[in-house]
């Protein structure tokens, strides 16, 4: 009887180590998908997040989808097709202010940086005029980005200057050389992506405004009841993505070969102009501005007035307040001095 007994116990501890030993943390990874909506370095934290396996060492088995746009990939976030992705916060304020429950729980780029590229023959804003500059889609980055140049060139949106939707930086860059399109706003080095090099100039630039505009733009944005069902899986994509931040920062060469991976025409002068000025750019600390984001949210506003959204709806800096006081940040990056 006792050694029926004990054989069982045997067998029963047998098991239990053997359940230890097959479930590997690959094996208990959340499965989620992730989305990035643009090849350009401003946006490869996604990507390199994967390559370089920060996703997979928080314990998160990512699918990473490319959506050329911010409009778009808000829209997959809000239908759950897409559970984290990368939103600009004038794509989570338009969603929210039509009722869907977007929140951007951390922001690693908080500002604007793009320069409006022109063809060679356009000399000043008076040339511009009657002509058309292309964006991705409307409501994204790039039309912000778009009318926030033209306008500091003392230019009306779509009365002087025609905006038309184009799709994503490669397509912006064929439609210029064909000179469907006058100019394109474009992110750092992106005028080195230029195919068969027409001629071209910088006619206006974000770092020379007086203050940069702030802007939340490459941000890690959920819904809230995703947040609330899953809090655990969005706090480690965040933390993965804070690592893959630094890995940028400190890892030129292999950044820049895993950048190359996904942007076609990527050569030396563009990895690198785009390298040195994003670097500088990505947040240690990633809160989403909130003068940024109260930009955009006014922006929305003023097509759906009846709206109570506000600011505290559109931005939750819980997760990383978390990681910031549980020391994870210092440990990443080193204690400041």
């Amino acid at each position: 009887m006792n050694s029926s007994r004990s054989c069982r116990q045997f067998i029963s501890a047998v098991v239990v180590l053997l359940v230890g030993i097959t479930t590997s943390p690959a094996d208990s990874q959340e499965t989620i998908r992730v989305a990035y909506s643009s090849t350009d370095t401003l946006n490869s934290l996604w990507t390199i997040a994967a390559d370089a396996g920060f996703y997979k060492k928080h314990g998160l088995d990512a699918e990473v989808v490319y959506i050329g746009s911010t409009t778009v990939a808000v829209s997959a976030i809000v239908a759950q097709d897409v559970q984290i992705g990368n939103g600009a916060g004038s794509g989570v304020a338009n969603a929210a202010v039509r009722g869907a429950d977007t929140v951007s729980v951390a922001c690693f780029i908080n500002t604007l940086p793009y320069e409006l590229v022109v063809l060679d023959n356009i000399k000043s804003a008076e040339d511009l005029k009657g002509k058309s500059i292309g964006i991705s889609r409307f409501g994204s980055v790039s039309d912000v980005a778009a009318r926030e140049l033209l306008r500091g060139l003392g230019l009306k949106p779509m009365e002087d200057v025609k905006i038309l939707q184009v799709g994503g930086a490669s397509e912006r860059a064929a439609g210029f050389s064909r000179k469907i399109i006058a100019g394109f706003p474009s992110p750092p080095g992106n005028v080195h992506l230029i195919p068969g090099g027409l001629p071209h100039r910088v006619l206006a630039n974000m770092a020379d405004q007086e203050k940069p505009y702030p802007l939340p733009f490459i941000c890690a944005v959920t819904t809230k009841s995703y947040l609330a069902k899953k809090r655990p899986v969005v706090k480690r994509a965040v933390m993965a993505l804070i690592e893959t931040g630094h890995f940028f920062r400190t890892n030129k060469e292999a950044t820049q070969k895993l950048i190359a991976k996904y942007l076609r025409g990527a050569n030396k002068a563009y990895l690198d102009s785009s390298y040195e000025s994003t670097a500088k750019l990505i947040e240690r600390v990633p809160y989403t501005t909130r003068e940024g984001m109260k930009i955009q949210l006014d922006d929305a506003l003023k097509q759906n007035p009846g709206s109570k959204t506000t600011i505290d709806n559109l931005i939750d800096d819980s997760i990383v307040r978390e990681i910031e006081k549980e020391g994870f940040i210092d440990k990443i990056y080193g204690k400041r001095g």
